[in-house]
């Protein structure tokens, strides 16, 4: 598939730059004139995706988030990425209600989330080397 336009974004990983990203994101698939509700579902899914990699994958420490976004046709790919602590175990930290951070009391969805949101949801991760989660969605043609 033919890439139409590409942005990359990259950040601290602080908690403040969440609603940032989730800002830029949706700046960026305007040119595909979603609905409201489809541009709810991508901003969501993308504050999930970046608030993991901040609270899961930092811990806490300062490290970057990069964002690249890339639509083709009528579709939108999104791949968030850090260089944190990574998963040891993706399918069972998918698992809803499944939290690394029960002490913050976290509701375990953010994945779960993703997935209801986005067309289809990918997670690549290596222990200690960080995590990838590549999302797409396909908008309705108006």
């Amino acid at each position: 598939m033919n890439i139409d336009n590409v942005m990359k974004l990259e950040f601290l990983s602080k908690s403040q730059n969440e609603s940032f990203a989730r800002s830029v994101v949706a700046a960026f698939i305007a040119q595909l004139d979603p609905t409201i509700d489809e541009l709810a579902d991508v901003k969501t899914a993308v504050s999930e995706a970046v608030t993991n990699a901040i609270i899961h994958g930092y811990e806490n420490k300062l490290g970057t988030v990069e964002i690249v976004a890339r639509i083709m046709s009528r579709t939108v790919e999104i791949e968030i990425t850090d260089s944190g602590k990574g998963i040891e175990n993706i399918e069972v930290a998918r698992q809803p209600l499944y939290t690394s951070k029960p002490e913050l009391e976290r509701s375990g969805m953010g994945f779960t989330v993703m997935e209801s949101f986005m067309d289809e949801v990918e997670v690549s991760s290596v222990p200690y080397q960080g995590t990838t989660i590549k999302m797409r969605k396909t908008f309705k043609k108006l």
